[in-house]
């Protein structure tokens, strides 16, 4: 008969298994096995480095949606009146003609009253911004509109020799080209053929 195990024998404690091991970190061995696939931490920190980067995208995007609907707003205000502006240059043209027929008596009360209305015009295109191109020198394509060429062997191609329609500017935009007429060289004569001399 096998006798009863002495109850005073020390006893081995079992091995202890970590809380969070699974059948596959364990091995016939007891050893823990490597995890395999990628990092859960990883994974977080690209998806929350991406959601960062689209953050900062969308702010400066609203950043500068911003600057441009300032601008807009602010040129708005600065043009507002290019259109009546525009519409106003022809009724000055021909106030201008009216002005040359009246002058031919400058002591009369028209002219006399019609200048006085051109100088209430100028003041007034001043205070909304509006100066006239100058209109000599050389020619300008981006302020000026060539309506003729003359010939004139005084000077350069491209000099401006008259105006015939006054060009305004309203701040840095063009309301309206200068027309002017610019000169051109006269062609040089063919010269006759010599013939040769004889010896």
């Amino acid at each position: 008969m096998q006798a009863d195990a002495d109850p005073a024998a020390p006893t081995q404690p079992p091995a202890e298994i970590p809380d969070d091991a699974t059948e596959l970190d364990l091995r016939s061995g007891g050893e823990a096995a490597a995890v395999e696939g990628p990092d859960p931490w990883e994974e977080l920190e690209q998806e929350a480095t991406k959601w960062r980067e689209m953050a900062m995208r969308s702010a400066a995007e609203m950043d500068n949606l911003r600057k441009r609907t300032a601008r807009d707003r602010e040129d708005a205000i600065r043009y507002a009146n290019q259109r009546l502006l525009e519409e106003l240059l022809p009724v000055i043209d021909n106030f201008e003609m009216g002005m040359q027929a009246a002058g031919q008596d400058p002591q009369s009360m028209i002219f006399i009253g019609m200048e006085m209305v051109r100088r209430q015009l100028n003041e007034f295109l001043s205070s909304q911004g509006v100066e006239e191109i100058a209109s000599s020198g050389l020619f300008d394509p981006n302020l000026h509109d060539a309506v003729a060429e003359e010939t004139c062997s005084a000077g350069e191609d491209g000099r401006i020799l008259r105006v015939t329609r006054r060009g305004f500017r309203l701040r840095d935009r063009l309301l309206r080209p200068a027309s002017v007429v610019v000169s051109k060289q006269p062609a040089a004569e063919p010269q006759a053929p010599t013939e040769g001399v004889e010896a």
